[in-house]
C-alpha cells in the first residue's frame, strides 16, 4: 500500500529522511538477505517519517518491516549513460510495481544513451504512469528548475558534486540549496554530504522541506573512515 504524497510531506517537513542504502561490495551488502530493514527500523524508532533505499528488494522489505514510505530508487550502470540512479523506463516499471511512494531519478544534465533530455524522460513516465510521484535528483539550480517545469513532485540536491559541471565540495552544498529554494515552487529535499547534526539544521533553516542523511547515519564504514581520516 502506497502512502499519499500530502501525507508524506505532512510527517516530513522540517524533518529528517533516512537513507537505507548497501551496494554489492559494501559491508552491509548480503546477497542472503537484506540488512536494511534493520537501519530503516533504528531509523523510524529514532523519528523518521520516510526512508530512501536503493534496490527493489530493499523497498518491498523496508514497507514491510517498518510501513513507512519509502523514496525507491535503483542504481544500474548502462552503456552510454553517464547517471545511474534510477536510469531506464525498466527501473520506473519495476519500481512501480513493489508500490515505490516516491520514485527517486537523475535528472542532471549528463549522457543518456537514449538520447533523450530529462524533461523528455519525465514526460514518457508521466504519460506512462499519471499518478506517478517523482523526485528529482539534480546538481545545479538549473536542473532542479528544469525537473520543477517538467512536474516532478520535489527535488533533491543529491548528485551536487557528482557531476562535472557541479562545485566540488568537502561538504553540503549550501549555496546550491539556498539558491534552488527561492528558484522551485515545490518542496526541495537537501541531500548530500550532510555529515553532523548542525548542518541538517543549517539547511532546514535555508528554508528546505527536509534533509536526507544516508552516510552519517547508516554507513558504518564511512563514519569510520572519517574519524581515522581526523586523527592522521
Amino acid at each position: 500500500m502506497k502512502t499519499s504524497l500530502s501525507e508524506i510531506l505532512s510527517a516530513t517537513k522540517g524533518s529528517i529522511i533516512v537513507s537505507c542504502q548497501a551496494l554489492p561490495g559494501e559491508p552491509l551488502y548480503c546477497e542472503e538477505m537484506s540488512l536494511m530493514p534493520f537501519m530503516a527500523k533504528a531509523a523510524k524508532e529514532a523519528g523518521s517519517k520516510l526512508i530512501r533505499t536503493s534496490s527493489i528488494r530493499d523497498v518491498v522489505e523496508i514497507k514491510k518491516q517498518t510501513g513507512l514510505p519509502v523514496i525507491g530508487l535503483v542504481k544500474k550502470v548502462y552503456e552510454d549513460y553517464d547517471g545511474y540512479i534510477t536510469p531506464t523506463m525498466k527501473e520506473i516499471d519495476d519500481l512501480v510495481a513493489v508500490d515505490s511512494d516516491i520514485v527517486a531519478l537523475d535528472c542532471t544534465n549528463r549522457k543518456r544513451g537514449d538520447g533523450l533530455t530529462p524533461t523528455e524522460f519525465i514526460k514518457q513516465i508521466k504519460e506512462k504512469y499519471p499518478a506517478i510521484v517523482l523526485m528529482a535528483d539534480i546538481s545545479t539550480v538549473e536542473e532542479g528548475v528544469a525537473a520543477w517545469k517538467a512536474g516532478v513532485d520535489m527535488v533533491g540536491t543529491t548528485l551536487s558534486g557528482y557531476t562535472p559541471y557541479s562545485p566540488k565540495v568537502d561538504g553540503p552544498d549550501f549555496e546550491l540549496v539556498e539558491k534552488l529554494v527561492k528558484a522551485v515552487d515545490i518542496p526541495v529535499i537537501a541531500e548530500g554530504k550532510v555529515h553532523y547534526p548542525d548542518e541538517a539544521k543549517k539547511m532546514l533553516s535555508l528554508g528546505v522541506h527536509a534533509v536526507v542523511v544516508g552516510g552519517a547515519i547508516t554507513r558504518p564504514l564511512e563514519i569510520a573512515q572519517r574519524f581515522y581520516k581526523e586523527i592522521q
